[in-house]
C-alpha cells in the first residue's frame, strides 16, 4: 500500500496540470483504476496527442489483464462470478504478483484474501491520487523521479523471487522484449509483447531439477527411493 502512495502523489500532481480536481482523481482513480493509463492520459494530453491516440494507446496497453484473468483462473474455479468480477476489476500489475505468490506458496489464501488485497490497494491509489492533485504545484517532483517510481515498483516484485534458470530466463527475454518494442517505435504494445515473450520462454524452458522446486525436490526424492531399492 505504501508503494501506491509513492507513485499516486506524483500522478495526481501530474493530473492537476490537465486541469483535474481532487475529487475527479478519486473517481477516476477508484473507477478507471489503470496507473498506467493514468500517468499516460497526462503525458500524451499535455504533448497534444488527439483523443482518439490517448485512447488506443491506453486500451492497448492495458489489454495485459486478460493475461492477468487467464493466471488467475485456476484459482476461481468453485468462486460465485460476482467475486471474479470484483477481483478482476480490481486486480493490478503489484497486486497481481503478491496474490500470485500468495496462491502459489499459501494453501490457505482465499480468493476473498486476494480481493481485500486489491482493495486495499485501491484505495491507497485513489486516496494518494486525490492527495498529489490537492498539493498541486507545492509538489516539484523531478520528472525522472516520477517516472522511476512505477518502475522501482516492479524492480521490488522481481526482488522478492526465487531466482533459478527458468525464472531468470523469463525476466531476461521480458526485459529485452520490452526493449527491442520501444527501439522500433512499438512503445504502445511494448510492455504486452514483452510479457507474452515471456510466457512463451518461461513455457520452453524446462523445470530445472535441482533449483529448490517442488518439481526438482519430487525428482530427487524419486531417486533416492531407487537408489534405495537398488
Amino acid at each position: 500500500m505504501l508503494g501506491y502512495v509513492a507513485i499516486g502523489l506524483p500522478c495526481g500532481l501530474m493530473e492537476s496540470t490537465i486541469g483535474f480536481t481532487p475529487l475527479m482523481c478519486l473517481v477516476v482513480s477508484a473507477t478507471f483504476y489503470s496507473g498506467a493509463g493514468q500517468f499516460m492520459y497526462s503525458n500524451m494530453w499535455v504533448s497534444g496527442a488527439p483523443l482518439y491516440s490517448i485512447i488506443a494507446s491506453i486500451s492497448f496497453v492495458n489489454t495485459r489483464q486478460i493475461l492477468y484473468s487467464a493466471a488467475f483462473s485456476p484459482y476461481f474455479g468453485q468462486v460465485g462470478k460476482l467475486l471474479s468480477f470484483l477481483f478482476s476489476a480490481t486486480v493490478t500489475d503489484e497486486s497481481f504478483g503478491v496474490n500470485m505468490d500468495k496462491f502459489n506458496k499459501d494453501k490457505t489464501w482465499t480468493p476473498q484474501h486476494g480481493l481485500a488485497v486489491n482493495l486495499l490497494c485501491m484505495t491507497s491509489w485513489a486516496v494518494s491520487n486525490a492527495l498529489g492533485c490537492a498539493l498541486g504545484s507545492l509538489l516539484d517532483l523531478p520528472l525522472a523521479i516520477t517516472a522511476f517510481a512505477m518502475t522501482s515498483i516492479f524492480i521490488c516484485l522481481l526482488a522478492g523471487q526465487t531466482l533459478t534458470r527458468k525464472t531468470g530466463v523469463v525476466m531476461a527475454v521480458a526485459a529485452v522484449g520490452v526493449a527491442f518494442c520501444k527501439l522500433v517505435g512499438l512503445t504502445g504494445p511494448a510492455i504486452l509483447l514483452g510479457a507474452v515473450a515471456g510466457v512463451i520462454a518461461g513455457l520452453l524452458v524446462p523445470q530445472d531439477v535441482d533449483d529448490g522446486s517442488p518439481v526438482g525436490q519430487t525428482n530427487e526424492a524419486m531417486g533416492d527411493a531407487r537408489h534405495v531399492d537398488d
